[in-house]
């Protein structure tokens, strides 16, 4: 009996203990309900890009602005730089190009034209045609029209690339070198190079009537070697005939070079008009030594979420740049390297917690 009684005063005492324990934890859970625990941590500080990604491009360009100081100061003082640009320097190497394909097409055929010139000769019948042109032909078709539409403005789209910051990564430390130093930057390279230089492309437009004028002489003269083939026999019309059509073939290469021009047309459709700014760039900038650059240039925002105080904002960012300046011959002068990290700051978004001058970029 004793037995019985000792084992149901246990089970209602593990009863009671239970109910208190389950009493006690719904009482906690109650009071975690309204208030974290005291020995609760604050969540972990995280990067996140899609709220306040672009804020730490801020710090990106100020890095950049500083960056850009410390350039000017390596740049050389005797001389004003231009900052190299691929696609620029191949638009003056386009255009130098067709200035010299002008030059050298032009010499050609006044070569061709004078040893054609005494192969009619000495194929002529005594009072026969002789040596006179039979047609003057001074105006390729379609290459000089609408000529008083050349001296329009000319825009052309030259792009860059840039890492991370994105594709302005390097107009930006261009724009700031110009800003910081503009007494020793020559050209920007990449973007807007100029109007259209009038000199430049009156020039090229002289060399292309030259040619066209040794053009409609050949052509001439391949007129009337066709005329003395016709009136030829046996072996020397053979002959003549070829001469004739190795001619023709030279004259058809001379119509094609002129048409790609397009110096009727204006604008950047035209090779001409482009060849004529490239040049103008070029001039403006003969002899001045060269800043090859490149740069990587990141900005980080760092948002750190707070159980009682919200979020907090911190800013940094991160350039990595290399640069050399060259002469104009290519032999290099200066070679540096440089990376730099903007110390962060942090933003309150409750309230201002840094000073004007931050806010407005100076």
């Amino acid at each position: 009996m004793r037995i019985l009684e000792s084992n149901a005063d246990a089970i209602m005492a593990q009863r009671e203990a239970e109910t208190r324990q389950a009493m006690r934890e719904a009482e906690r859970a109650a009071l975690l309900a309204q208030l974290p625990p005291a020995m609760s941590r604050p969540l972990e500080g995280k990067l996140d890009m899609r709220q306040f990604g672009a804020a730490g491009l801020v710090r990106a360009v100020d890095l950049a602005r500083e960056l850009a100081g410390e350039v000017c100061t390596a740049l050389p003082s005797d001389a004003r730089s231009v900052v190299h640009d691929p696609a620029t320097s191949a638009g003056i190497v386009a255009a130098r190009g067709v200035n010299d394909a002008l030059l050298r097409l032009a010499d050609e055929l006044a070569r061709r034209n004078k040893d054609m010139q005494a192969y009619i000769d000495a194929h002529t019948p005594p009072g026969a045609l002789g040596g006179t042109l039979a047609v003057a032909l001074t105006v390729v078709p379609g290459v000089l029209r609408a000529a008083a539409d050349t001296s329009s403005l000319f825009k052309t789209d030259v792009t860059a690339s840039g890492i991370a910051y994105g594709d302005g990564a390097r107009a930006l430390f261009a724009s700031a070198l110009a800003e910081r130093c503009p007494e020793r930057i020559a050209g920007l390279g990449g973007g807007y190079l100029g109007e259209l230089d009038a000199a430049q492309h009156e020039r090229l437009l002289g060399k292309l009537r030259s040619l066209a004028s040794h053009r409609a002489d050949y052509a001439n003269r391949i007129a009337i070697l066709d005329k003395l083939a016709d009136a030829a026999k046996g072996e020397e019309k053979r002959d003549m005939g070829a001469v004739a059509s190795a001619a023709g073939a030279v004259l058809k290469a001379i119509d094609a070079f002129i048409d790609s021009l397009r110096a009727g047309e204006t604008g950047d459709r035209s090779p001409l008009t482009n060849a004529a700014r490239y040049l103008g760039y070029a001039q403006r900038t003969a002899g001045a030594p060269v800043l090859d650059f490149d740069l990587r240039l990141e900005g980080m925002s760092i948002v750190e979420d707070k159980l009682f105080t919200g979020q907090q904002l911190r800013l940094s960012a991160i350039a990595l740049l290399w640069f050399r300046v060259h002469a104009p011959d290519g032999t290099l002068r200066l070679a540096r390297t440089v990376r730099k990290m903007a110390p962060p700051v942090e933003v309150d978004l409750r309230g201002k917690a840094v000073e004007g001058s931050f806010w407005n970029g100076r």
